[in-house]
């Protein structure tokens, strides 16, 4: 049955979608395999978001991203080279590219300077209806021999031309000031902020049906779903309305095991996938629920633990079991059997294809992103540790009993504690886990990873510190020594001879007593 709050695409959903994209001016990169697409769109919006190399066909789903043309929010859509042949899979990313002319404000045509392709004229030929909004860019112009080349294509009969590099950066901003003129906007001096939203990651082996989700939830196809292996290469982005709150999703390739992949395509996309992690909030981990969970998964599941991210275990495809009663609730079981580091992360069962618990998997979403924005007040914290310790107090060490002296709440989303004690060394592991236990069932965070730090407490040495004791000897001759009544005055410390001086003094006497002698000689003379 399908889910009765997210259901399957329809025209009306599309056109909703359209619309509601739209708000924002969309300006789209469009062109043949090789033309350096990616290249100029990894330079405007200033990252490297999509994958670039020599291989024709790298860029397969549209890429968009939000860009600041002077200071000026615009969707910029970065899409797969159009080829001549139309079939399998040449034939999916050019019918994607193709269809983001009707919404574009802005059209970037790339060609190369050094050679038009039958490919480049096919595209001249379609693109004449969207002659206004197209602006032809003239690539790999990094060399001044190949100025000339640019008049060349003045021919073609757009009245927007410019020659660029993209991976020099040059002509970049004539290009930014071109657009500027077209989509009639002033250079502002602040960016409005981003408006919040909460950001959902979809990872998981190859063909769990990620990007099928992915459309199911932004209501319109913005990856290619097909039953090849590896058919998602960069990271697509969507967004959503759900229940009057704001989602945005991030569609990954599927993250195979290292000996596997052999190509460098590949690599970049699993390390693109694993870097979605760091901008995501909640990570949906999708599992076949036929094939349960396999050792890839905790790989993968480990590295979202590792940086605090919520994590939701999807078991999709529930559509293809077998229907024996309690198998799902049999799965999770197994799942928590397996791997019981992810003992708090919650599951859910659905099925993409079929828009079956899509609900339930977003207000699970919802729950866990409201927890990882959570934050307790440190005078909850510290009543709560108090009672935590007096209901089992830490071990003893070698050295005396370890204390817990309080703790605060240091950050959230990820959520990170820290708590005092007497000592680090050795503080015990299992006693850390026990206040992640209490913390997680007393406090409301009960469906995500927290961190707990340690740190000694450090009293004013003035304080603590006893003074030092003297040296026996040199107590018992003070004590021996009676001291002088003054009467009140100040009196001198008498002066102590350096043990050096006695050796002059024994001199000085001998040569006072020779003089002595030798005056008394000169009298009896």
């Amino acid at each position: 049955m399908t889910d009765s709050i997210i259901s399957p695409p329809s025209e009306t959903d599309t056109e909703q979608f359209d619309a509601l994209e739209t708000k924002m001016p969309v300006i789209a990169i469009i062109g043949r395999p090789n033309v350096g697409k990616s290249t100029l769109f990894n330079r405007l919006i200033g990252k490297r978001r999509a994958i670039t190399d020599p291989t024709p066909g790298v860029t397969r789903d549209p890429i968009p991203e939000r860009w600041l043309l002077g200071n000026h929010p615009v969707t910029l859509i970065d899409s797969g080279g159009v080829k001549l042949d139309k079939e399998g899979m040449d034939g999916l990313v050019a019918e994607k590219s193709l269809g983001l002319l009707e919404i574009s404000d802005a059209i970037l045509f790339m060609m190369d300077c050094t050679e038009v392709t039958p490919e480049d004229r096919e595209l001249l030929a379609y693109l004449r209806p969207y002659t206004e909004k197209i602006v032809l860019v003239v690539n790999k112009i990094d060399d001044p021999t190949r100025n000339d080349l640019l008049w060349e294509y003045y021919s073609y009969g757009y009245q927007r031309v410019i020659g660029i590099s993209a991976a020099h950066g040059l002509g970049i901003e004539e290009l930014e000031d071109m657009l500027l003129g077209m989509l009639d906007m002033v250079s502002l001096e602040e960016a409005p902020e981003e408006p919040e939203s909460v950001k959902i990651a979809i990872l998981g082996k190859p063909n769990t049906g990620k990007s099928t989700l992915t459309n199911l939830l932004v209501g319109k196809d913005v990856s290619i779903v097909s039953d090849i292996a590896g058919t998602t290469r960069d990271v697509v982005r969507g967004a959503f309305t759900y229940k009057g709150s704001e989602f945005s999703v991030l569609d990954t390739a599927g993250i195979r095991r290292k000996s596997k992949v052999d190509e460098d395509v590949e690599y970049y996309s699993v390390n693109r996938a694993i870097k979605t992690i760091d901008e995501a909030d909640v990570v949906l981990l999708m599992i076949d629920s036929v094939e349960g969970l396999s050792d890839q998964d905790k790989k993968i599941a480990q590295l979202i633990v590792r940086r605090g991210k919520g994590i939701v275990l999807v078991l999709n495809k529930i559509d293809l079991l077998s229907g024996i009663g309690n198998q799902i609730d049999a799965i999770k079981d197994r799942i928590r059997f397996l791997f019981p580091i992810l003992a708090f992360a919650p599951i859910t069962a659905i099925s993409a294809i079929k828009g079956q618990e899509i609900g339930k998997l977003l207000d699970t979403v919802w729950g866990v992103w409201k927890q990882l924005n959570k934050r307790v007040d440190t005078s909850v914290l510290n009543t709560a540790i108090k009672d935590w310790s007096d209901t089992y107090q830490p071990p003893r060490g070698s050295q005396g009993h370890y204390k817990v002296y309080y703790g605060t709440q240091i950050s959230a989303n990820p959520v990170k504690f820290l708590i005092f004690v007497n000592r680090m060394k050795d503080f015990p592991t299992i006693y850390v886990q026990y206040l992640k236990n209490c913390i997680r069932r007393d406090l409301g965070f009960t469906q995500i990873p927290i961190e707990i730090d340690q740190r000694e407490r450090r009293r004013n040495p003035s304080l603590n510190e006893r003074p030092k004791k003297m040296p026996v000897s040199d107590t018992a001759s003070r004590s021996a020594t009676p001291r002088k009544s003054t009467g009140g005055k100040a009196v001198a410390k008498v002066k102590r001879n350096k043990p050096g001086n006695k050796a002059a003094m024994g001199k000085s006497m001998e040569r006072t007593a020779k003089q002595i002698r030798n005056t008394n000689s000169k009298k009896r003379g």
